[in-house]
């Protein structure tokens, strides 16, 4: 898990953390065969802003390309509302393998059963998470439409953009992931 400097900080040290090709691959080298990196990659986008690229978060768009070009087989982003800032931040998943995904898109009957299984209930018995549950993560596993406006803002625009076409040459596809059932 990588929570520190935001990818559009105007620090030395934040572009670092999000480019270093040195940095990332031993990021990757770092997990076991089938690990999960979690990134806390800034505030969301809105849906009519520039492509990360070109916008405020070069940073983070180096970081998924080097991600991809490392080896990660599926990269995810997701947002979160309750962290206490202003606005939705955005967290990102990369899996190393991507059988390892499948998990991620379990329905909400599994997730409950696993966090019934996993997670302690309170003296009263009920849930001790506060924020989630199998719905939550449901609404985790599609990446909300901005990501897909912004992904698709890119000077090079992706094939899947116009096409909607269902098969990619990258790990990360917002379209992908908003169109295809899995």
């Amino acid at each position: 898990v990588m929570d520190c400097l935001d990818p559009n900080d105007n620090v030395e040290f934040a572009e670092f953390l999000y480019t270093s090709d040195t940095y990332i691959q031993s990021l990757y080298h770092a997990l076991t065969d089938d690990g999960i990196l979690v990134v806390q990659v800034g505030a969301s986008p809105k849906v009519d802003q520039a492509a990360d690229e070109t916008g405020g978060f070069v940073n983070r768009s180096e970081m998924m390309k080097k991600l991809n070009e490392y080896g990660f087989k599926s990269i995810h982003i997701y947002d979160e509302s309750h962290s206490g800032f202003f606005a939705s931040w955005s967290t990102l998943l990369a899996f190393k393998d991507a059988e390892t995904r499948e998990r991620w898109y379990r329905s909400s009957a599994e997730i409950e059963l696993d966090l019934s299984r996993r997670i302690l209930p309170t003296k009263e018995g009920k849930s001790s998470l506060r924020y989630f549950d199998g719905a939550t993560m449901k609404g985790y596993q599609v990446p909300g439409k901005q990501f897909e406006a912004v992904y698709c803002r890119q000077e090079e625009q992706p094939q899947e953009c116009n096409d909607k076409l269902l098969n990619g040459s990258s790990s990360y596809s917002p379209v992908l992931e908003r169109h295809a059932i899995h």
